[in-house]
């Protein structure tokens, strides 16, 4: 009996544990899912400024300053593959920015599109910062969600495995190649 008592409670240990380790893993993913979040609010928040400063300076250029302004999102969306496709309709417009900007001497020289490039830059690398702490949550939560004999637990509760944040394209996937001089 005293056997028996101690398997059940021990048992019942080990899925408690299971759990608790499983809805912190999901946690993460959330909290990683948010800090992308806050990249892409500063990227985009870049955006018009730096497009502004162009157009100061390439006035025929309008049609491509105001679709990437348009592009620009007020926040991230819950959906992680919307968000994937709607950045990298955003990234490659603003490298076509970067460039429009780099055909024109006048605008390298500007100390404002300067700072602002050297801003878009770090913007960048937090950007992949957050997404490789995203996707370190997700794997984390994923090797939960499908090994044993977690797994059982997970589909019990119905925890689901998560998926990657990936930029499609390999030229997004690194900063844009500003040059400085």
């Amino acid at each position: 009996m005293e056997i028996t008592l101690g398997v059940v409670i021990a048992l019942v240990c080990l899925i408690a544990w299971m759990y608790n380790r499983l809805v912190r893993a999901r946690n993460y993913v959330l909290d990683a899912w948010s800090g992308i979040g806050v990249q892409l609010t500063k990227r985009h928040d870049l955006i018009p400024v730096l497009a502004n400063v162009v157009k100061s300076y390439a006035k025929h250029e309008t049609d491509l300053l105001t679709k990437t302004t348009q592009l620009r999102a007020p926040g991230i969306s819950v959906d992680r593959q919307k968000t994937e496709q709607r950045e990298q309709s955003f990234g490659l417009q603003l490298n076509q920015i970067v460039v429009l900007a780099e055909a024109y001497p006048e605008i390298k020289a500007d100390q404002n599109f300067q700072q602002l490039q050297s801003n878009l830059v770090m913007v960048e690398g937090d950007i992949e910062s957050a997404r490789r702490y995203y996707n370190g949550a997700v794997r984390e939560l994923n090797v939960l969600v499908e090994s044993f004999p977690s797994n059982l637990i997970a589909r019990q509760f119905s925890f689901e495995s998560a998926k990657f944040f990936e930029l499609e394209l390999p030229a997004m996937q690194a900063a844009p190649s500003i040059k400085l001089s």
